[in-house]
């Protein structure tokens, strides 16, 4: 199932961004470290090239990712010109107020108070951005919600004599290329759940969770997990929480919904849905699919 999701408001959004793009110094893209590549906007990463703007990725949500795997990302980051990485809860003000220093040194030319560093918060929904916006800050100035897409237009603000700071509304681009990054992105609640169907994700989920960290499985619902499959999972969480539907059969949309706040809650332990081998991976495997593709289609 391809998973999409582009309010119309977006459109504008990403007009606007794309303007304000010529006068800032450095973007600072917020994207959630279980899944840092999945959250990366492509049309973030087309507008700051073409303007070419360093960018600080801040791989926020830290305290509910891998931290080993995100040691992995903040290496991988750092590998790629004009792009340095940190990990961060911007829960913590303390960790947030990490940021500004991090883009100086990405614009060592704006470094006096004639010249203030002008800095532009960009990233998918959330991810985290308004949460960061308020602790850069001092104050809340962005609301902050479960749900996708809270922040609807820009705004610019004065952190002080040397920083300015121009929040932007969670962008995301037309159409998701990979389903795994559609399901993780549902997974995290990243997009609208008009645009996903719950089960699929879930079973999704659960199949990431069994490859990866199955240990945490059996600690939360009780059950052994050996030999099981993603929609085995579901059926043992409905079998152990009681989730019965008509004439006993497993009601899997609510066990679904369990799983998926489990991990959003952090109830499942510290996981990382994609790692830069996996990714590499799947890029691979995509671009052999395609060259396949193109190979019969020819013959």
């Amino acid at each position: 199932m391809a998973i999409q999701w582009f309010p119309g408001h977006m459109v504008a959004a990403r007009k606007k961004a794309a303007e304000t793009m010529a006068t800032i110094d450095v973007v600072v893209e917020v994207v959630d470290a279980r899944l840092p590549e999945a959250s990366t906007n492509p049309m973030v990463r087309e507008l700051r090239r073409r303007r070419q703007r360093p960018c600080l990725k801040v791989l926020n949500k830290a305290d509910l990712a891998d931290p080993e795997t995100t040691k992995s990302w903040i290496a991988w980051y750092s590998l790629q010109p004009g792009v340095r990485a940190v990990a961060i809860d911007a829960r913590r003000p303390g960790e947030a107020a990490r940021v500004p220093a991090l883009c100086q040194g990405l614009a060592p030319h704006r470094d006096d108070n004639t010249k203030p560093l002008r800095m532009m918060i960009m990233g998918i929904p959330n991810v985290g951005k308004s949460t960061l916006m308020n602790a850069l800050v001092r104050r809340k100035i962005a609301r902050v919600g479960d749900e996708p897409a809270v922040t609807k237009s820009q705004q610019l603000h004065r952190l002080d004599i040397r920083h300015w700071l121009v929040d932007t509304p969670g962008l995301m681009w037309p159409k998701i290329e990979y389903d795994s990054d559609g399901y993780m992105l549902a997974a995290s609640h990243a997009v609208g759940r008009n645009a996903v169907a719950d089960e699929e994700v879930a079973v999704f989920l659960a199949d990431c969770l069994l490859a990866h960290y199955p240990a945490r499985l059996l600690a939360r619902y009780g059950f052994s997990v050996e030999g099981l499959d993603g929609v085995a999972i579901l059926e043992g969480i409905a079998r152990c929480r009681g989730l019965l539907g008509r004439r006993g059969a497993f009601n899997l949309e609510k066990a679904s919904l369990v799983l998926l706040q489990d991990y959003r809650d952090g109830k499942l332990g510290r996981v990382s849905l994609e790692t830069p081998d996996s990714r590499d991976a799947m890029l691979a495997s995509h671009r052999d699919a395609v060259e396949n593709a193109g190979i019969h289609s020819s013959s």
